[in-house]
């Protein structure tokens, strides 16, 4: 089995980006399930399925092929073989994917892949169950949290950026919606592990996050080795 660090939080805390920061610095293979997730959100998007279509999206989800591939050093999402990076950071897919992936039969869908990678590669991971679902027996567990506020404000600038008009109170509406849906889902709700460390990125940067995860690493790798 390979080493694995999960690492788990709300959205917007900067999962995907730490996660992908920690990769890189430990040359590990990044899983984002979340992107997993968004891509069979996009799949019921396009499909015309609505939120609450539990039925639909439960039979639709065995139609869906969702697979990474990795190029030159970056992760591609493929949804029935078409790369769909680009389409998966909208908020229309985010609030879809946060309903669909409550789903029993979309879980069961990615979770197989995902252990795989786990098995077959040292992996980062990050989502909203890494920890406490998908990698329980993970060696490095981590929960990522920020204020809402906080959150809220990078996810417009993240949008701004891109030249996309969005409204800031808007976000941090949907943003506190979203963690109240996750956190209160029957199937495997957003909790910290029991033996997680949490890490408030509220008043961190990227470096020091990533700092201060790696060191647990550093930690934990030689707690294992003895």
């Amino acid at each position: 089995m390979g080493f694995q660090i999960a690492i788990d939080g709300p959205a917007g805390a900067g999962k995907s980006t730490i996660a992908r920061a920690i990769a890189a610095k430990l040359n590990f293979t990044y899983v984002d399930t979340g992107a997993m997730y968004r891509a069979m959100a996009l799949f019921f998007l396009r499909n015309g399925i609505a939120p609450d279509d539990t039925a639909q999206i439960g039979a639709k989800c065995q139609e869906a092929e969702i697979t990474i591939r990795h190029e030159n050093g970056e992760q591609v999402v493929l949804l029935n073989d078409e790369p769909v990076n680009q389409f998966l950071r909208t908020e229309e897919v985010g609030n879809m994917a946060s309903v669909s992936s409550a789903n029993p039969q979309v879980r069961e869908r990615l979770l197989g892949l995902q252990r795989q990678l786990a098995v077959e590669n040292d992996v980062v991971m990050d989502g909203r169950d890494i920890g406490t679902c998908v990698l329980p027996d993970a060696q490095v567990k981590i929960f990522l949290t920020a204020d809402s506020s906080v959150r809220a404000a990078r996810r417009f600038k993240e949008l701004s950026d891109k030249g996309i008009s969005c409204d800031l109170e808007v976000i941090e509406k949907d943003i506190v919606s979203r963690d109240r849906q996750d956190s209160t889902r029957q199937f495997s709700p957003l909790r910290q592990a029991e033996d997680a460390t949490a890490v408030d990125t509220s008043l961190l940067d990227i470096g020091q996050v990533t700092e201060a995860i790696v060191k647990i690493y550093s930690e934990k790798r030689c707690v294992f080795k003895r």
